[in-house]
């Protein structure tokens, strides 16, 4: 029986002179992502305060849809930044200053718990005039991070951050880290394989800073471009208990062992034996998380042999034992 896929409304903010980018790169990740898997579909919807508007490059984006009253629960708002030095016609700033405080009454009005609220770039400099960053860690671009301090003394501004992740707010740098984000976001709420599936169409790295959140366990060595590794990779993360041999895996990847061996070194950054490990890691982290499985039980479904085998793997990628895993959960 076909499974029937599960719908998230995202409902786009246009303000006048939007940056291209900050809309055409978070909205291709869906649109991709719609077409790589089959659980779960992105319903986009446009919404703006005039019918037609000119982005940043003078485009002009007409038979737009107008913000509506009421917006369903469980809807992400994905709201862009603008350009104060956008191409085309000479904006008229009376006409544009009514537009923006249109949408920061419409975002104070109907945001509510239960919606997603998803900023790329300056679209976080609206949400905290609609006051709907208090309280919240948050981020924008370099430039104007002082701005947004000003505007939500009462937001943690988080400076040389890609984006930032705070309960149901979800904020990024500057335009195309709004990319970054939304692959995040389609990890998180469709799966990694999702996710890597779409930076692949798209031909882009899973970027990450030193303090962005941390990559699922199942994307950790996935920021390359190589086919041959991505190949090896998917075939791992599809079955991970399998007794893999370097032979068997090159024959799937089309690489001979020793080739194989030295594109995971260079463009995975970790041997193949490493990759498998890695991978039955992070399905047992999955099964421990998600079920009362005893060790025994976690380790034999994630292709170990004992429990103590798990552990002894399991230290060599984590500081922590198991069990604390399972404690963390549990509080």
């Amino acid at each position: 029986m076909t499974e029937v896929p599960r719908h998230i409304p995202v409902l786009v903010v246009l303000p006048p002179r939007v940056l291209l980018l900050d809309i055409a790169g978070p909205l291709e990740v869906l649109r991709i992502a719609n077409t790589v898997q089959d659980r779960v579909r992105f319903d986009l919807v446009v919404g703006a305060p005039r019918i037609a508007i000119h982005s940043s490059v003078g485009l002009r984006l007409s038979g737009l849809g107008r913000l509506p009253e009421t917006v369903e629960p469980g809807t992400v708002i994905l709201v862009p930044g603008s350009s104060d030095q956008a191409l085309g016609p000479a904006p008229d700033p009376q006409v544009d200053a009514e537009a923006e405080a249109h949408i920061v009454g419409w975002l104070r009005d109907t945001v509510r718990p239960g919606h997603l609220l998803v900023m790329v770039c300056e679209g976080a400099l609206l949400a905290a005039r609609a006051g709907l960053l208090d309280g919240y860690a948050c981020t924008t671009h370099h430039e104007s991070c002082a701005r947004l301090a000003a505007m939500a003394p009462r937001a943690r501004v988080l400076e040389n951050r890609l984006f930032v992740e705070d309960r149901d707010r979800f904020s990024s740098a500057g335009v195309t880290a709004g990319v970054d984000l939304m692959l995040h976001l389609v990890s998180a709420w469709v799966g990694p394989a999702a996710s890597i599936a779409t930076a692949r169409s798209l031909v882009v790295y899973m970027r990450r800073g030193a303090d962005d959140p941390q990559l699922s366990p199942w994307l950790e060595g996935r920021s390359h471009l190589h086919p041959v590794v991505h190949r090896a990779q998917d075939a791992v993360a599809a079955d991970p208990t399998r007794e893999w041999s370097l032979a068997e895996l090159g024959r799937v990847a089309g690489a001979s062992p020793r080739n194989l061996s030295r594109l995971f070194s260079i463009h995975a950054g970790m041997t193949v034996t490493d990759s498998i490990s890695r991978a039955r890691i992070a399905l047992a982290r999955d099964l421990i998380r998600q079920s009362d499985l005893g060790m025994v039980q976690v380790a034999e479904r994630a292709g170990f042999a004992s429990a103590r085998h798990m552990r002894r793997v399991w230290r060599r990628f984590h500081t922590t034992a198991p069990s604390d895993t399972r404690r963390m959960v549990d509080r």
